[in-house]
């Protein structure tokens, strides 16, 4: 088991920064951070969420950090259905319908759907069942030939797209299963050809081939902004836009 000081190490070569850089942004000495890091001294609890704020670890990563530290976790992690998450829940939801006509889902940090819009229900109906059985995976069910990969014009723009965040997001925070889905679903190898020059210097959109129609859509993610709780900081909202007025039309008729 790691030591919190190992931790903290970890953590700030991860984010390529020196112990003074850390020092100087947690206001703290490079001293201090060193005997930290090495376990000659013990930090408080309030000195660990300090540093690891300054690294911008994850909530769940820093509950680690202070149970290494010997203190008791100081986050939450509740269900999105928990009554405790009743007003961030609603905030979500209104956030989806707003939305409508057009598609937007909720996802967690390893991509599962925890709740979409009824945009996205004509996509859904689209795809193998098998696809949609808890817990549903957005990537698999966007790269599995049965999901909307047979539906996507450019499969290999959208495939590049995914591996990018994904890679971005496992260098933020390593997590198991996310690199096995990585590994088994975009790896350079699995690379598909079927790819179409997009003609934007903007966004990359995803173009979807539906009842003989192409479609074109691109999205924005939305994340809360001061969580407290696990479920909250690991959860985000993905909305999609069409790129072009026939796309629009596609959903407003």
């Amino acid at each position: 088991m790691h030591t919190v000081g190992e931790l903290l190490r970890q953590w700030r070569q991860r984010r390529g920064l020196s112990q003074l850089d850390l020092a100087i942004a947690a206001d703290v000495s490079a001293r201090h951070v060193s005997l930290v890091e090495t376990g000659k001294s013990k930090p408080s609890a309030d000195m660990v969420l300090r540093l690891a704020d300054q690294l911008q670890v994850p909530l769940r990563d820093r509950n680690r950090l202070l149970l290494a530290a010997g203190f008791a976790p100081r986050y939450a992690e509740r269900p999105l259905d928990d009554n405790a998450l009743a007003a961030a829940r609603d905030a979500v939801r209104r956030v989806l319908r707003a939305h409508e006509p057009y598609p937007a889902l909720v996802f967690d940090r390893r991509w599962n759907i925890l709740l979409t819009n009824r945009a996205v229900d004509p996509f859904f109906a689209q795809v193998a069942p098998e696809l949609l059985r808890p817990p549903v995976n957005l990537l698999r069910l966007g790269l599995d030939p049965r999901g909307f990969a047979r539906m996507v014009v450019n499969l290999a723009d959208v495939r590049a797209v995914f591996r990018t965040r994904i890679m971005r997001q496992l260098a933020a925070a390593p997590d198991p299963e996310l690199t096995a889905i990585y590994e088994e679903l975009l790896a350079p190898e699995s690379e598909d050809s079927s790819s179409q020059r997009v003609e934007s210097d903007v966004v990359i959109p995803m173009i979807l081939r539906v009842g003989g129609r192409e479609l074109r859509l691109f999205s924005t993610i939305t994340t809360f902004g001061t969580p407290m709780d696990i479920t909250i900081d690991e959860i985000a909202i993905e909305s999609y836009y069409p790129a072009d007025p026939e796309s629009a039309a596609y959903f407003t008729e």
